[in-house]
């Protein structure tokens, strides 16, 4: 009686089966793979999917994609293999094959793959894309420069090849020297317009970038010098962070000490943010905590910040929301931001006092960064403050600075 019903289900689980076509059952795997987070089921569908047409070459990369996510690369590279001797030369193919071996950190064989899939799709942005990350992870920035250039010729608003491409252009600079200039005018607060220079060296090493800033200020008629060094540490291919540091002999010029760290996380979808905090050191300490999300989209970049500031008796709130259009690359592009309450961040703004942060403060900013001939970066920028310098006191501050920067 068992053989009997067990023989039963069988054949009611065929005749079922048979209800559906190959493209049914590969739309049914597809929802359960993506909706519901069910590799199982989804695998089980597909296998039936390829019962009733066993050369559906997309089924058979799904599959494949399938044993990958489930974390079955060997089941995965079977039916790679299979669909490398039927000469499969589809951009999905390859772009599938070339992940599961890039997350298996089999960057070699990666490229590999992901080279011929180019030579045979040159207009697929997402196998350039691909190929730059895996060049990218070796430090070889050149390449994968050239590539994200290259798919965004091809697709000019793909969020993926913008987003990397920031981050690209930032790892691949061995050395610039740069210099700027910001100037604030006041028309209640000070009678003196305030200025601050900045002369600044940046060093690509294998690690991440290092920093170092010779700052000289101008106030109240008098003037001072503070040094500076940064560097942004690599962690991983999701994480990285902020580490700086500064000092001055000049405390009427600028705080005595200044620090900072942050940790900054590469987020799917494009995603960004960062967990952080700052310390400044006039007379008395200061701490400021951080945090900020951002998110690329086509041709633009959103970012949200705050600073928490607490006090004995409350804590002061900063936020900042910033936008970006690129016209090109990372280096090219307007930007906008609007905000209250004061950033350490912002260069000026290490020449004031700790009071200062406890205080209202709206601003609207914009900036336009632009190269010459890719190795020679401009900045120009103007921001306006609506400004509480003492309590229920509102004076206007307006800042424009300038700034040039040659890579090397």
């Amino acid at each position: 009686m068992k053989h009997f019903i067990v023989l039963f289900l069988l054949i009611a689980g065929f005749l079922s089966a048979q209800q559906y076509s190959s493209d049914d059952l590969f739309q049914m795997a597809r929802n359960a793979a993506f909706n519901d987070k069910d590799y199982n089921k989804a695998i089980s569908l597909s296998q039936q999917a390829l019962e009733i047409t066993p050369d559906y070459t997309d089924i058979s990369i799904f599959l494949a994609r399938l044993y990958t996510w489930d974390d079955q690369p060997e089941k995965a590279r079977e039916i790679f293999k299979e669909l490398k001797e039927k000469g499969t030369e589809d951009a999905d193919f390859f772009l599938a094959y070339g992940s599961l071996e890039y997350w298996n950190d089999n960057n070699e064989k990666a490229l590999e793959i992901v080279n011929e899939g180019v030579s045979k799709n040159p207009l697929s942005s997402d196998l350039l894309i691909l190929r730059a990350k895996i060049n990218n992870s070796d430090q070889n920035y050149a390449s994968a420069l050239a590539d994200l250039e290259n798919a965004l010729k091809i697709d000019p608003q793909n969020t993926d090849a913008r987003s990397l491409l920031t981050r690209v252009q930032s790892n691949g600079v061995k050395n610039s020297i740069g210099v700027s200039y910001t100037h604030s005018h006041f028309d209640k607060q000070f009678e003196d317009d305030w200025r601050i220079s900045t002369l600044s060296y940046k060093r690509g090493t294998k690690l991440g970038s290092v920093i170092l800033k010779l700052n000289h200020a101008s106030k109240f008629g008098d003037s001072g010098f503070q040094g500076e060094l940064e560097a942004y540490p690599r962690i991983s291919e999701t994480f990285y962070m902020y580490v700086g540091t500064g000092y001055s002999a000049d405390v009427g010029i600028f705080p005595k000490f200044r620090l900072g760290a942050s940790l900054y996380a590469n987020l799917p979808k494009s995603f960004e943010a960062e967990v952080g905090v700052r310390h400044l050191y006039f007379s008395d300490g200061l701490w400021m905590y951080t945090a900020s999300v951002g998110k690329y989209y086509k041709n633009f970049w959103f970012n949200f910040r705050t600073y928490l500031t607490p006090s004995s008796q409350n804590v002061s709130h900063s936020y900042t929301a910033t936008t970006r259009y690129y016209f090109s690359d990372a280096n090219n592009y307007l930007g906008i931001q609007v905000g209250t309450g004061i950033s350490p961040e912002e260069q000026l703004n290490s020449l004031l006092p700790d009071g200062v942060y406890k205080l209202k403060t709206f601003k609207v900013g914009a900036d336009y960064n632009f190269t010459l001939s890719k190795n020679n970066l401009f900045t120009i920028s103007g921001t306006y403050y609506r400004q509480e310098y003492r309590p229920e006191t509102i004076g206007n501050q307006y800042d424009f600075s300038l700034g040039y920067a040659r890579n090397f």
